[in-house]
């Protein structure tokens, strides 16, 4: 029997409670991205002053950012621990486990002292939660897709996967949104003084809301039936590279130019426009506010053309796009005029959406069922490295050290020219049933 026969026969009771399967997907990277985008936007805004004070403000940002990219760096070490578990205990636990850890981390940020009152210990402590931090979003990606793709209707798993595709869209929407919320109601000194501390304690209630979901989903069927008949990986990580590194490598491919163009439209912005620009900040947050909200609204359409028309002529439409976006995005920013601003940032998250609605189903298609977990863990963390932990850090040093938007252009253009050559490697896995 295969996986779509098979579907059709076990699905019943998930497909009752679909909105509660989708929202269970998205609360977790919901969780991750909004816990990211509070970091990224204050790294932007105020790091530089309260943790690594500098003379040189990009200096002092590009420091801040260097700290971002260790919750990169430390998401294999989740990905080898949760896709682990993922593939020999279920999806479902790894998750809980996961969700918690990631909300504790963020919410002791937000009592974390500064450098003014704990010198070089509280760089140092930023350092320890963001790589603690790390090791929980390592684990917790490929579990939110796999709870929709193995649950749901196996004909529209493109649709199905963009839900915890959307999380990073609404988390950013969220972060950003609170954000600039509270730097309209307070006062710069009092922002600066105790404001940033507010939205990563909140975030203690976007874990609680998370667990109360994810309670009441069960166990993928897929998973249900492997350890029914035992045919668990004994080692999964180790499978994965030993028989599924091709698949590796064509699955980590495929994210890389879409974290990097994400990274230029809702990261650097914030700095380009509030300290190369000089424009306020309230501008800048509203840009991208308004960028995440269409992100949000289009992954999931993209997402369902790809069950459609395939994952790989959807995909390979964003990263054209994307190409040209890359040089035409500093057109209108460059103008100064905020109307421009917000729209170049816009259609920027759109054309991102192209990618990212297919990418979720695509990677976790890679791989059979047995080590699904950890490769998509694997594939996912390993590009973030390569893609989105260092691509903040680069584009700023970049500008730093050219002095020129066309480097940074040049630069999101490579990365999204290894993704095509990804896709061109990779197969279409659109119709085919899930591998056993």
């Amino acid at each position: 029997m295969n996986a779509l026969a098979q579907t059709s026969s076990t699905l019943e009771r998930p497909r009752a409670g679909r909105g509660r399967l989708a929202t269970a997907s998205m609360i977790g990277t919901s969780l991750e991205w909004y816990d990211f985008t509070v970091y990224n936007t204050l790294a932007a805004l105020v790091f530089n002053h309260l943790f690594f004070p500098s003379v040189d403000p990009l200096a002092g940002t590009l420091l801040a950012f260097s700290t971002y990219a260790v919750g990169y760096v430390s998401r294999p070490l989740g990905g080898l621990v949760f896709g682990n578990l993922g593939d020999r205990v279920g999806r479902r636990a790894v998750l809980m486990i996961t969700l918690v850890l990631m909300g504790l981390t963020t919410a002791l940020m937000g009592v974390l002292p500064t450098y003014a009152s704990a010198g070089i210990l509280s760089p140092i402590l930023l350092v320890t939660l963001r790589f603690v931090q790390g090791i929980a979003l390592g684990g917790e990606w490929a579990g939110a897709v796999l709870l929709a793709v193995e649950h749901g209707d196996q004909n529209k798993r493109g649709l199905n996967a963009s839900w915890a595709q959307v999380g990073p869209s609404f988390g950013t929407l969220l972060g950003t949104g609170f954000i600039a919320l509270i730097t309209l109601t307070l006062s710069a000194s009092d922002f600066l003084s105790w404001g940033w501390r507010v939205p990563f304690i909140a975030s203690l209630l976007l874990v609680i809301f998370g667990l109360w979901v994810r309670s009441s989903v069960g166990e993928t069927p897929q998973f249900e039936k492997l350890s029914e008949s035992h045919a668990q990986a004994k080692v999964p990580v180790v499978e994965v590279f030993s028989h599924h590194w091709r698949r590796l490598l064509v699955a980590g491919g495929v994210r890389i130019g879409s974290d990097v163009l994400y990274a230029l439209l809702v990261v650097f912005t914030l700095t380009y426009v509030t300290t190369v620009l000089n424009l306020s900040r309230s501008l800048a947050l509203g840009a991208v506010l308004a960028g995440t909200a269409c992100n949000a609204l289009t992954v999931p359409l993209f997402g369902a053309l790809s069950d459609r028309f395939g994952r790989r002529p959807v995909y390979l439409g964003g990263v054209l796009a994307a190409v040209v976006w890359a040089f035409g995005f500093f057109s209108l920013v460059n103008t100064s005029q905020p109307v421009l601003i917000v729209l170049a940032v816009m259609i920027g998250l759109v054309i991102h959406a192209v990618m990212y609605g297919p990418q979720a189903a695509f990677v976790t298609e890679q791989f059979p069922t047995r080590v699904r977990y950890a490769g998509s863990s694997l594939a996912y963390t390993l590009a973030g490295i390569l893609g989105g932990g260092f691509a903040p850090l680069i584009i700023v040093a970049l500008f730093r050290s050219w002095h020129s938007t066309t480097a940074v252009s040049l630069y999101v253009s490579g990365a999204l020219a290894f993704t095509a050559l990804a896709l061109f490697a990779a197969r279409e896995t659109a119709r085919r049933p899930l591998e056993e």
